[in-house]
């Protein structure tokens, strides 16, 4: 298999301001990539197509890596369904247009685990993407996502491009999003009982039953598995990134608690949803094309992301996560 010696190109790297955008330009600075671009949204808003080409126009890059996404938990993808369709619908279908009209040599997509079908059979293998509708409350973000990966494998077929496409299961870590309306679960988790210790609440009310399994991967090791794919891959073959393994909601508010130091009851309000049943993913084709395995464990990353909250607080959104 060759790999792509990054460092020879320039690379465009979409939401590489956020949360799994800093790692990433991270882990490609470490490879000796000097020529990154990271647009801000002020000025190139990517759900505009006139704002796609003049990105492309500007920065001239050979590779994209597109991460830029909105999206939320269960409650914001409640609220804004329209808007998380249309927003990455359009950005994926504008910038691999744009980047085709450029000449860009490869384009990476990072596609969401909310497009496998609400009851794909467990560990999700890539395979089965197409075999039905995804869950409900995350629906229209994961169809807007799958949607890029059939239009990158029609450029690949009749225009030639190069492309690989990554779905990284539920990430966390320093620098996460900590807000309670919009936040994912282990920061929502994380920023409850380090509120509920310092204040000596009795009880902690978590969203659904618990009953629901999920997967969590950490930041840093999801960077290195999109780079890898950038290294890689030609083909948008989908490539799961993830642990293998996955916990229970219930136990995960249990570990998030102990590794906090919080020592009171957790309280499951059942009345509000618990999201798709199981998430957990065959890792293997990351394993055998990327040459990738996740390398930090949960409570590991837990310890991390809690350590990072506690430093910075309820003004964490204001700070970067450490390179």
């Amino acid at each position: 298999m060759t790999t792509l010696d990054l460092s020879r190109h320039r690379v465009l790297v979409t939401g590489g301001a956020g949360f799994l955008g800093r790692a990433v330009v991270a882990a490609l600075r470490a490879r000796g990539v000097r020529e990154i671009t990271v647009p801000r949204r002020a000025e190139f808003d990517l759900t505009r197509a006139d704002a796609a080409e003049r990105l492309l126009a500007s920065a001239k890059p050979q590779i994209v890596l597109h991460l830029a996404a909105e999206v939320g938990g269960i409650l914001a993808n409640q609220r804004n369904p329209g808007r998380y369709f249309y927003a990455n619908m359009a950005m994926a279908l504008h910038l691999i247009e744009a980047s085709r009209r450029a000449g860009v040599e490869k384009f990476v997509q990072v596609g969401t685990i909310c497009a496998y079908p609400k009851f794909t059979p467990v560990p999700f293998k890539e395979d089965d993407l197409w075999n039905g509708f995804p869950e409900e409350t995350n629906a229209p973000y994961g169809v807007a996502k799958r949607a890029a990966l059939t239009m990158l494998e029609a450029y690949r077929a009749q225009y030639g491009l190069r492309s690989a496409y990554l779905l990284p299961v539920n990430l966390y870590g320093p620098g996460d999003n900590f807000d309670l309306e919009s936040s994912h679960v282990i920061p929502a988790l994380i920023r409850k009982f380090t509120s509920a210790k310092r204040e000596r609440a009795a009880s902690v009310t978590c969203w659904g039953t618990g009953s629901v399994t999920r997967e969590f991967l950490f930041v840093d090791d999801a960077a290195e598995g999109i780079v890898r794919g950038a290294e890689r891959m030609d083909e948008p073959v989908p490539i799961n990134l993830g642990t293998g393994s996955e916990i229970s909601i219930h136990d995960l508010a249990a570990l998030v608690a102990e590794v906090v130091g919080y020592k009171g009851e957790i309280v499951w309000d059942s009345t509000r949803p618990d999201g798709q049943p199981r998430r957990c993913l065959d890792v293997t084709r990351a394993r055998e094309r990327l040459e990738w395995r996740a390398a930090v464990s949960l409570r590991e990353g837990l310890e991390r992301t809690a350590a990072w909250f506690e430093k910075y607080g309820e003004s964490a959104a204001k700070y970067p996560a450490p390179a």
